[in-house]
């Protein structure tokens, strides 16, 4: 294995103090305090780095004593400063990647700066702890802490106003300075003073509440003695009401007034996820409490923390709900799995984030399995697979660990390396942060180190892979009692590296082959297989073929791979060994094919059935064949064999994934239109057959349709599942009425919901639905009567409302969509319309539990005008996707929009949309408004579309370069939707700019190459400047933009002059030119060096007092209101001397290109002339400090 090389940090991390004292709803602003503890690891060190983004920095101190200077650099106000109208993607992820890197705190940077000054030397030589404390305040943050606060009347309280904090992946930095990584773990003591109707609800034991001499606000102080990381550290506060849970004291459950009587009902169920962790992890809970929050407007469904989490309040449900408890557990059991795995255990870095989350999910996989059934395990895993699977044939291999290669690639002798490389390069994002990853990636990607947690207990077992689990938390619980120096905390962290030790320690097994195969390469195998049965011999002869080596996402597998066959004797296991890309196998049969002779077949879980033979072939014994039935590996799967088996498959298989593949398959040979009577009485059969999982029955009614359809010219009797729904659901006296609603039968429950939908998708000859089917529905609505029902209907009802949507067909007569009125309505289509209406109105007055109805009414809405009845008009879904609607109807209405815009959009219609995505207050909304964007992207890359325009290109890239520098999430999906129009290429729409004349330096065919660190530059004399075009640096400097309004910069030097033609920029030579070294593109990981090369330009950020235009010129506009208009570093006056010995260097090769130079100096001198005045400014003068800051910082995180 070839691990980059780590970074010694000079300090560690011990304990950290946080106080936050002036929050404030009305003006949604934070004044606080924190105070870090540091232990020094090295005898000397200059620099501090800390996280911090979006606060105003007032005061840094050292032990309390000492003020000291510090400096803020934030590479994401501007991901691409300099760029130059290129706007492409691999542009943007290069300045993207490089800017994530250099404030990374796991090699040790941070957005802010400190300066050692020599005082305090001393003390880092002797190893004594230094306090570093920092005064900051928040403003309206964009991102990490989120303010709610109804638009409503009466006071805080009555509103329900409160706030919490939320943020993607290590977002801490976010509302509060820190060492923002997994790997610094510490000790907290947290205090938060707020009014006194609120509650603060944070990680850690309260350890007092103490009320203010006026008795109007009060602190919470909060000890949290379990070495944590910053990430994992939360807060929330608002007027909630307080649940202890009556199983489990050390247990509590905050939500919003008026919720109680939900929360209780929701939360019934969660000490039962505690026990079973405790029992299976054979560890006790390793904290002493645990709270739940539940908040609105919610970032994502759950956020987990040391001691608590941050849930959606609308995961809350009473006990009439059936659909969303499921949801529901599930989210609970996965929040308490994490307080073992991502918050008590962290991970070392982003590389074994695989690590933590994939044993959490599949911890909570096991919960599922134990009280949901294990079909309903076995087809969670299945859909996670086919997922997997879909994105990396369509974007690249997901590599788990990316920070390491493995040792030795598998590639075979006629295979090419690079088709088994890791696909670490092949995406248009970096994997290696997860500040500038797709969030798409990394929700599949956490996916996938789930089905890899779980190959691993295929291979060592799961009573061994939880004595692994049980390893690592017995020696983090030792750590924590131990109470020593931070350095023995190493057992709170777990890493690739750690993990497969513990394994060999516990298994004695080595699974560094597995990691390099799995974990440390990308991609999945593809396995097309067909056979044939030899009757002479008696044998399947198997072909197995690897033939999608090369494509994206696909790898050659080498290794075992199971094959189950059903014979007429039973279910016969067999291990095939792989090793070619074409591998033929013949494997014996068990049985002798029979003729008229009548026995019952045993399938592998053990019982016999009955099965009718007749339509298999009478030589053959085979029933059907499987590959990898267990999910070992990650994998996908293309088995070709007759309809008939695929039929004996579905009907008699007793495992879920078989019965899947069965119905897919059938679904594939009925849209070429291969039906027959057998494949429909088979799905009949398997849709009434009640000892059949509900989500295969729900499957098989949705494939009938597409068969009916194929079989329309040849159907006889009643539509498909219609006599099927009345004898089911029908009233005993008349089943053309349905009877009332009885949801106590969970299995008649989801099929009451599906068969509506799927006889509506139900066409005749005319491509249109069947008069009686559309009846039959009207009818549902009609006599739908949930009176003495104990479960709500509302998702019945939504499931009608869409079974009418899914019944529209194409208009006959395409009108005019301005002349479309009632009267140009068919009957069928008013009589949809009238119901849609009736009940979209009908849900204002009695609303139904999460809007369901209003959601699906929308959606059928939208279909009626894509279908031509009515016209494409956006108001009604402008209106839903509106704030403050519910968010469920508003992404509904969103998803309405984009489906409008991919067929009949406007330019005004999409401005709406990003305008959502960029300021919406809600931060899910924004977010999600893009994913469906990307989803359904407006128009086809490469395809002339009217949206298609520059228009649309610059806003985007705004957004993306400087419109999102707190929300990474948002910025990132930006990246998807952007790559999705138009790829990694610049887009075409973008018209080419005139070109202008600029100065540029050759470069020599092999230009000497120098050192990449510190740029030490000499006082020398003033010497005429050589002017070159400076390429743009490895890093993007936060503030030194290369354009129309700076100054050209200068370069390398001894390089003949030419005059060249470049897009973009204009000519321009200021009386002042600056000359730099050529900085070589490194390795993000290497650590910069900044060693001498503060002394001129440092000066102090919020705190100097005596001159106001030395602020910080990188931070946000509205944290620091003084400074001077050109505070952005466009001149560096204060480098003047610097420059000179560069102006020097450049005089003893003048003679070499002497008619060239003469031109150029009789062209400055031109210049010289025309402007104002040639003599510049004192570097000693105010005006220069506030560009010195931010461009001292841009050359010393180059790197």
């Amino acid at each position: 294995m070839k691990k980059e090389r780590e970074f010694q940090k000079s300090y560690k991390l011990s304990h950290q103090i946080l106080s936050l004292t002036g929050i404030n709803f009305t003006r949604q602003t934070v004044i606080g305090f924190t105070e870090l503890t540091l232990i020094p690891s090295k005898d000397s060190f200059r620099y501090i780095w800390l996280n911090c983004k979006q606060c105003c920095v007032y005061r840094v101190t050292l032990n309390d004593s000492l003020e000291v200077q510090f400096q803020y650099f934030d590479p994401f106000l501007e991901v691409c400063p300099q760029e130059s109208k290129q706007r492409n993607l691999e542009y943007f992820n290069k300045s993207q990647t490089t800017g994530a890197f250099s404030v990374d705190p796991e090699i040790g940077r941070g957005e802010l700066v400190i300066i050692v000054p020599s005082e305090a030397q001393h003390m880092i030589q002797e190893g004594k702890p230094l306090r570093v404390g920092v005064e900051f305040s928040l403003e309206k943050p964009q991102s990490g802490l989120h303010f709610v606060v109804p638009s409503t009347e009466g006071t805080l309280g009555e509103k329900a106003a409160h706030l919490f904090t939320y943020g993607h992946e290590n977002s801490a930095r976010l509302w509060f300075p820190c060492i923002d990584t997994w790997s610094e773990v510490c000790t907290w003591r947290l205090e938060f003073t707020v009014d006194d109707f609120m509650t603060a609800v944070s990680c850690g034991d309260l350890v007092e509440v103490v009320y203010t001499q006026d008795m109007r606000r009060k602190t919470f102080h909060y000890c949290l003695t379990t070495p944590t990381c910053a990430p994992n550290i939360a807060l929330a506060v608002g007027p909630f009401e307080i649940y202890v849970d009556p199983f489990m004291n050390e247990i509590t459950h905050f939500c919003l007034p008026q919720l109680l009587p939900l929360m209780k009902a929701t939360s019934k169920y969660l000490h039962e996820g505690f026990e079973f962790y405790e029992e299976l992890l054979s560890t006790r809970y390793p904290y002493s409490c645990y709270k739940q929050v539940y908040v609105d407007e919610a970032y994502s469904d759950l956020h987990s923390y040391a001691t608590m989490s941050i849930l959606d309040v609308n995961l809350l449900c009473s006990n009439r709900i059936i659909d969303q408890v499921y949801q529901t557990r599930k989210t609970m059991a996965l929040c308490v799995a994490q307080q073992f795995f991502g918050c008590f255990l962290s991970r070392q870095a982003w590389s074994d984030a695989w690590l933590t989350t994939g044993i959490a999910h599949y911890l909570m996989s096991l919960y599922v399995k134990k009280h949901f059934g294990f079909n309903e395990y076995k087809g969670w895993i299945h859909s996670e697979l086919q997922e997997i699977i879909e994105y990396e044939e369509r974007f690249g291999g997901i590599v788990l660990d990316p920070s390491s290669s493995p040792n030795e690639p598998q590639n075979g002798p006629n295979v090419p390396a690079s088709t088994n490389s890791s696909n670490k390069d092949t995406f248009y994002f970096s994997v290696k942060n997860p500040h500038a990853c797709s969030p798409h990636y990394i929700s599949v990607y956490y996916k996938k180190a789930h089905l890899v947690i779980r190959m691993l207990e295929f291979r060592i077992g799961q009573e061994l892979m939880m004595q692994v689990f049980n390893k690592h938390l017995s020696l983090a619980l030792i750590a924590v009692a131990n109470k020593g120096h931070p350095a023995g905390w190493s057992h709170m962290l777990i890493s690739t590296e750690t993990f497969t030790k513990a394994i060999f320690t516990v298994t004695g097994k080595d699974i560094t082959v597995f990691c390099d195969q799995w974990v440390r390469q990308g991609g999945h195998a593809k396995f097309n297989m067909k056979f044939l049965f030899n009757r002479k011999r008696n044998i399947v002869e198997m072909t197995i073929e690897q033939g999608y080596i090369g494509e994206l996402g696909i790898r050659r597998y080498v290794g075992p791979l199971v094959v189950w066959i059903q014979e007429l004797d039973g279910t016969f296991k067999h291990t095939l060994q792989i090793e070619h890309q074409v591998s033929k196998k013949e494997i014996v049969c068990h049985s002798k094919s029979r003729r008229n002779k009548k026995k019952k077949i045993p399938l592998c879980t053990g019982e016999e059935v009955d099965m009718d033979l007749s339509h298999l072939d009478a030589d053959s014994p085979v029933l059907w064949l499987r590959l990898d039935p267990d999910m070992t590996m990650m994998r996908a799967v293309e088995v070709e064999q007759p309809d008939n088996q695929w039929q004996y498959q579905l009907r008699h298989e007793r495992d879920v994934t078989a019965q899947t593949e069965a119905i897919n398959a059938l679904h594939r040979l009925a849209k070429q239109g291969a039906v027959t009577t057998e494949m429909r009485n088979t799905l009949n059969a398997v849709l009434e057959n009640e000892q059949c999982f509900y989500k295969i029955r729900c499957r098989a009614a949705r494939c009938l349709t597409q068969v009916a359809n194929a079989m329309v010219a040849n159907w006889n009797g009643p539509p498909a599942m219609m006599q099927i729904f009345r004898k089911m659901f029908g009233s005993f006296s008349c089943p053309n009425i349905i009877r009332q609603h009885d949801f106590t039968s969970l299995q008649n429950y989801y099929i009451l919901k599906t068969l509506p939908v799927a006889m509506a998708g139900l066409r005749n000859t005319h491509k249109s639905c069947p008069p009686e089917v559309l009846g039959f529905l009207m009818d549902l609505f009609k006599y739908s009567d949930n009176s003495k029902n104990r479960y709500s209907d509302n998702y019945y009802r939504a499931a009608l409302v869409d079974a009418l949507a899914a019944a529209i067909s194409a208009a006959p007569v395409q009108h005019d969509p301005a002349t479309i009125t009632s009267d140009t309505l068919n009957d069928n289509t008013r009589r949809i319309l009238t119901e849609v209406t009736r009940y979209l109105n009908l849900e204002k007055l009695l609303p139904c539990y999460k809007y369901t109805v209003t959601a699906s009414c929308l959606h059928a809405i939208r279909v009626l005008q894509k279908n031509g009845h009515l016209p494409t008009k956006s108001d009604i879904f402008k209106a839903y996707a509106a704030y403050p609607q519910y968010i469920d109807v508003r992404v509904s209405a969103v998803e309405q929009l984009v489906d409008i815009l991919s067929n009949d959009g406007n330019r005004e219609d999409m401005d709406y949309l990003l305008t959502l995505a960029e300021s919406d207050p809600v931060p899910r909304i924004r977010y999600l408004t893009l994913v469906s964007l990307a989803k359904n992207p407006p128009f086809i890359m490469g395809q002339s579309h009217k949206l298609d325009n520059e228009h649309l290109v610059e806003r985007l890239w705004s957004i993306m370069n400087s419109g999102q520098a707190c929300d990474s999430r948002v910025r990132c999906a930006v990246m998807d939707l952007y790559y999705a129009l138009y790829g990694r290429r610049r887009p075409a729409c973008i018209p080419a700019s005139e070109p202008a004349l600029v100065l540029n330096l050759r470069k020599p065919p092999h230009p000497p190459i120098q050192p990449p660190p510190t740029i030490q530059i000499k006082e020398e004399e003033n010497t005429p400047p050589v002017v070159k075009k400076e390429p743009p640096p490895p890093p993007p400097p936060p503030e030194d933009s290369f354009g129309p309004d700076n100054e050209v910069k200068n370069e390398t030097p001894e390089m003949p002059v030419e005059v060249v033609c470049v897009e973009d920029v204009k000519p321009r030579i200021k009386d002042e030119v600056e000359v730099f070294e050529e900085i070589v593109d490194q390795a993000p990981s290497v650590t910069p060096s900044i060693e001498g090369d503060m002394s001129e330009s440092t000066t102090s950020l919020p705190g100097d007092s005596h001159d106001a235009q030395a602020a910080p010129t990188a931070f946000e506009p509205d944290l620091f209101r003084t400074g001077s208009a050109d505070s952005h570093g466009k001149t560096h006056k204060s480098k003047k001397k610097k420059k000179d010995k560069k102006h020097k260097k450049h005089k003893k090769h003048k003679h070499e290109h002497k008619d060239k130079l003469d031109k150029l100096d009789k062209f400055i001198q031109e210049e010289n002339l025309s402007s104002g005045s040639s003599n510049p400014p004192s570097p000693a003068s105010p005006g220069s400090m506030g560009g010195s800051v931010s461009n001292s910082m841009a050359s010393n995180m180059s790197f």
